[in-house]
């Protein structure tokens, strides 16, 4: 049976990338087989991502088997992943997040979480001289997933290594990054298909922070009058989430690439509070323009207090 191979639930470009990044590595060079698939429907851009570079998009799961064997991407958050995750064979974590804890294994295994911004430059330092096996198309998902996850090196998790990596496929390649990065934006920037619960829940994460049960949220444009024309349903939607789910509050971040900003939808005091005390903003209306935050790995997680 098959080596399943994925990222987080509701991918977006990098954990829709990395799990055909690291099949492909399985299959061609450690001779194992695997096979990548999703746990959601893709986001526009990783969809772009797809068509363009000619790759199949992986299946869709629901659920997985018990005893499944599995290598778990871009993740190692359990919240991110199916329920009965520990009733699989997990056989390696590939990671560029904080560790979280929870996940468990049946026996030591190989996790390798590195401080750089993209999961698919941390298979690509471990691939090594193997990168020039690597056929274009994946290459192109690399390149993809990491000027996806700087945000065309805009973003303050961008290392130099996230950006000698993207050089040099884009020179494998043969493409500008530059240009190609304003292709991806312009696709993820199309939400237009999207319901306002799943653009809400595109890229979101769940955090405790100070006692409160938080869902973060982060929906990245080059075209933001897009998302905040819709401000009146996405905060209906906001509220429905929250009571279906049992957080306390989903904070909603419109990150605007282009002027380097964050809009924060402002709904209610504890969101005001929330924001005036972690960020030094004030809030006089039902939004606030966050200078200079791009990441929430890094600029917004850290800074969250309650």
């Amino acid at each position: 049976m098959s080596v399943l191979v994925f990222g987080h639930k509701s991918p977006d470009t990098d954990s829709t990338g990395a799990p055909i990044i690291w099949a492909w590595y399985l299959n061609h060079i450690l001779k194992t087989d695997a096979e990548p698939v999703l746990l959601g429907k893709p986001n526009s851009e990783a969809l772009f991502m797809l068509d363009y570079w000619g790759i199949d998009m992986p299946r869709i799961i629901d659920n997985l088997d018990n005893g499944s064997s599995v290598v778990v991407v871009d993740t190692n958050n359990p919240d991110e992943l199916p329920d009965n995750i520990n009733d699989c064979d997990i056989l390696s974590i590939i990671d560029h997040h904080k560790l979280v804890g929870g996940l468990e294994t049946n026996y030591p295994i190989d996790v390798i979480i590195r401080p750089l911004a993209c999961t698919a430059t941390v298979m690509i330092e471990i691939m090594g001289e193997n990168l020039n096996e690597m056929p274009c198309r994946i290459k192109g998902a690399a390149l993809s997933c990491i000027l996806s996850d700087t945000l065309g090196f805009r973003s303050p998790t961008t290392t130099d290594l996230d950006r000698s990596t993207a050089q040099k496929l884009a020179e494998d390649l043969k493409i500008d990054v530059q240009n190609f990065a304003s292709e991806l934006f312009k696709a993820k920037s199309d939400v237009s298909k999207y319901t306002d619960p799943e653009l809400i829940l595109m890229d979101s994460k769940k955090y405790d922070v100070g006692g409160k049960k938080l869902r973060i949220s982060v929906m990245e444009t080059t075209q933001p009058q897009e998302i905040l024309g819709r401000k009146k349903s996405l905060l209906k939607a906001m509220k429905d989430i929250e009571a279906e789910e049992g957080v306390d509050q989903i904070l909603f971040f419109v990150i605007d690439i282009l002027k380097q900003e964050a809009i924060l939808f402002v709904p209610n005091k504890l969101v005001k509070e929330i924001a005036e005390k972690s960020f030094g903003t004030s809030c006089v209306e039902d939004t606030t323009i966050l200078p200079g935050i791009l990441s929430r790995k890094k600029q917004i997680i850290p800074q969250l207090k309650v």
